[in-house]
């Protein structure tokens, strides 16, 4: 049996929408109430307008309303019924139609936004997301960043697509204000859509039912702007195919995407150019024109945030006379960029700060750790140091600020920050001891990755005294995992240094430094003079003449490598002494290797010879293997560079023989088989010579060992002409100069 077209704006209206949410037939509902399929029919289509309480209340049961929602049903149903009513009442039913009445289309929008500008590709994805049957769109991105423009553009230049009306509600889910209750909300919409105010339902779900019933055959665009959760857009929806809706949120709402398929359009931050142009539109373009530079730095201190961009507009806009250049060294401070940032109760901060309060405590309590972390990136292991916790919850916190877009994740499993964010995170007290808790972390995750790097070798230094031990460190499974790890976090390590040392925590200053060996033997040629520097000082500070004697076994090192072997003389000699003196044994011999290789450059091969003999003697003696292999191994090149092949060849041969290293590929044992190749072909032995010297190259290529692979694939290049070394060779070089 047919059901014919329901009545729209009464209790015909209101029943048809609480029907069809219930998913009920007519003839379901008839036999649930009791009711004749031709009331309901008659009901439906407004032909009885005003059916007896003991139907309704049979209708409300079967529906299964409660009790606010039966209440609300037998008043609409009231309003039908035939009464005498004084003038000032309800107009009588002569002058009321069953219909809504007819209206022009509603628009509820807010004035296009001013000086809007760029977003060429939000706008196609908007564009895009909002074909199809009943798109729900979903706008996401950090406060601030210019949801709201985006959408009210791209809504005012496509009016002509939405005959039905357009519909929009402020939802306040980040505002100091408080949300407005939703029936506030359909009211606004149903009062739009010609809805008298009399009929309009009590009850969010009725009134949410007619709201989708009024929607059903409109082209009607719906605008959600703020919305704190899925939950609190639900109801919202209309229920029309051809409808479009967009929400605007700081937070993903992944929940929406499930339930309503929704489809996510984030917004970024703006580019410097479009940054620019913003200025522009505030301040006009003659003054972006007379100084382009301090503009674009402008846009650049403000991390291209729209809102931050507005308010810098506002401010100059204020104080014509004010240049542009004297406003960026005011953003410049970082200690007074936030309050700049900031006009009466609009700003960046107060942006954050609502953002934040709409988290739960324990997800704030480590954004406000965050702001103690001396780099640009976390981890779920630095994250859990910072907040005193362990990993695991750390890494739901992080989640739940990405979902809040207030971190980033970059990377699978690192997180950064918006500059503005980071320094809105650093004014919040995280209470004590943060910072000396991930200096902790880096240097226990350190000296795991120097484990895992270079196994068998002895530990760098003893903890400090009021060592913070995370509850968790990373765990490394390979050496290639190491040098991964040390890879993506050398500029946060750089960073945790310079932290440590600004606060005075010198022990563990030139620990991290020192745990950094692994790196910056692979890397020698990066540069590492000033941080191994800091470290000398910080080590002196912390009258640790142990930790002095390791940082100069290092810095000797890399000044050698960089042809400065007078320095490197001067401070090898120094760590020599320094290790005798506290009876680091194993100290000692390092810094008599690395003095050897000094005096090597400088002719002195003899010397140079007898240094690594010694060396190798003190290893012994202090039963380091390691120690004693790589004495060996720097014997053995001081005999190959002396013309002495046999004493080369054989020390080296009863280096690599000390264990099998041939599944680790560590730097010692690549430099050795480049000795024994080197050895073999100095005695004639070219096949065997050229094997080894190409093992040693494919290792060294395979580990990432680029220094050894130039090395190793420039001895084949000087008895070989083949162009696949060659290729490799140019590679390695290549790779060796343009990395920083």
């Amino acid at each position: 049996m047919g059901t014919g077209t329901p009545a729209t704006g009464n209790f015909g209206a209101l029943l048809h929408a609480l029907r069809t949410s219930a998913g009920l037939s007519q003839e379901g509902l008839s036999h649930a109430a009791g009711v004749s399929v031709r009331a309901l029919s008659d009901m439906e289509r407004g032909r009885s307008r005003g059916p007896q309480r003991r139907t309704v209340q049979a209708l409300a049961a079967a529906l299964g309303l409660d009790a606010a929602g039966a209440r609300e049903l037998e008043h609409t149903a009231s309003l039908g019924r035939t009464r005498r009513a004084p003038v000032t009442d309800v107009a009588p039913p002569a002058a009321v139609p069953d219909a809504v009445a007819r209206t022009g289309a509603p628009d509820l929008l807010p004035r296009a936004p001013r000086g809007f500008h760029g977003r060429a590709a939000e706008l196609a994805v908007l564009s895009r997301t909002a074909v199809g049957e009943a798109p729900v769109c979903l706008v996401i991105g950090p406060a601030g960043v210019g949801k709201t423009a985006l959408v009210l553009h791209w809504a005012h230049h496509g009016r002509a697509g939405f005959p039905g009306g357009r519909l929009y509600a402020d939802l306040r889910g980040f505002a100091d204000t408080g949300e407005p209750a939703l029936i506030e909300v359909l009211r606004e919409f149903l009062l739009a859509l010609g809805v008298p105010h009399g009929r309009i339902p009590e009850s969010v779900n009725a009134a949410a039912a007619l709201f989708r019933s009024l929607a059903a055959d409109r082209r009607l665009l719906v605008v959600l702007d703020n919305a704190r959760d899925s939950e609190q857009v639900r109801p919202l929806l209309p229920g029309g195919r051809r409808c479009v809706t967009v929400v605007t949120s700081r937070h993903r709402l992944s929940g929406l995407i499930v339930t309503d398929t929704a489809r996510p359009v984030a917004v970024d931050v703006l580019g410097p150019q479009d940054g620019t142009m913003l200025l522009a539109g505030v301040l006009g373009a003659e003054r972006i024109r007379a100084e382009p530079v301090a503009a674009r730095r402008l846009a650049e201190l403000c991390g291209g945030l729209p809102l931050a961009l507005r308010v810098t507009a506002a401010r100059l806009a204020q104080r014509p006379g004010w240049s542009l250049a004297a406003m960026a060294a005011e953003l410049s401070d970082e200690t007074r960029r936030l309050s700049l940032l900031d006009v009466e109760d609009t700003g960046v901060r107060a942006a954050l700060r609502v953002t934040l309060q709409q988290l739960p405590e324990h997800v704030s309590r480590l954004f406000a750790h965050l702001g103690c972390h001396p780099g640009t990136h976390v981890d779920r292991y630095a994250a859990a140091a910072l907040a005193d916790t362990d990993p695991a919850s750390a890494e739901t916190s992080l989640e739940r600020l990405a979902v809040a877009h207030l971190v980033t994740e970059t990377a699978s499993g690192r997180w950064t920050m918006h500059d503005l964010v980071r320094l809105y995170a650093r004014s919040l007290d995280p209470g004590p001891d943060a910072l000396r808790r991930v200096l902790d972390h880096y240097i226990a995750t350190a000296l795991a990755a120097v484990a895992a790097a270079e196994p068998g070798n002895e530990d760098c230094f003893p903890l400090p005294e009021d060592y913070l031990p995370p509850s968790a460190v990373r765990e490394f499974g390979d050496r290639s995992a190491a040098v991964a790890w040390y890879a993506a976090e050398r500029d946060d390590l750089t960073r945790a240094v310079a932290a440590a040392h600004a606060a005075g925590l010198h022990g563990r200053t030139w620990r991290i430094v020192l745990a950094l060996w692994p790196l910056i033997v692979w890397r020698v040629r990066d540069g590492w003079v000033p941080l191994l520097e800091t470290a000398l000082e910080a080590a002196g500070a912390d009258d640790d003449q142990h930790g002095e004697s390791r940082v100069l076994n290092v810095l000797g090192w890399v000044l050698i490598e960089e042809g400065r072997i007078t320095e490197a003389l001067t401070r090898l000699r120094v760590a020599s002494t320094l290790a005798s003196w506290t009876g680091d044994a194993v100290a000692e011999a390092n810094a008599l290797i690395v003095l050897a290789v000094a005096q090597a450059a400088l002719g002195g091969l003899d010397e140079a010879a007898q240094g690594c003999e010694r060396a190798v003697e003190l290893a012994r003696k202090a039963g380091d293997r390691t120690m004693e292999r790589l004495a060996m191994q720097h014997l053995a090149r001081h005999w190959t560079d002396a013309g002495k092949w046999r004493r080369a060849l054989d020390t080296a041969t009863e280096a690599l023989a000390f264990d099998d290293r041939s599944g680790t590929a560590d730097v010692p044992r690549i430099l050795l088989l480049m000795v024994r190749g080197e050895a073999l072909l100095g005695l004639g032995n070219e096949a065997e010579g050229i094997g080894q010297l190409d093992l040693a190259a494919r290792e060294a290529e395979s580990s990432g060992y680029d220094d050894g692979a130039v090395r190793a694939l420039g001895a084949l290049l000087r008895v070989s002409a083949d162009e696949g070394l060659r290729a490799r060779y140019d590679a390695a070089v290549a790779r060796l100069t343009t990395r920083t």
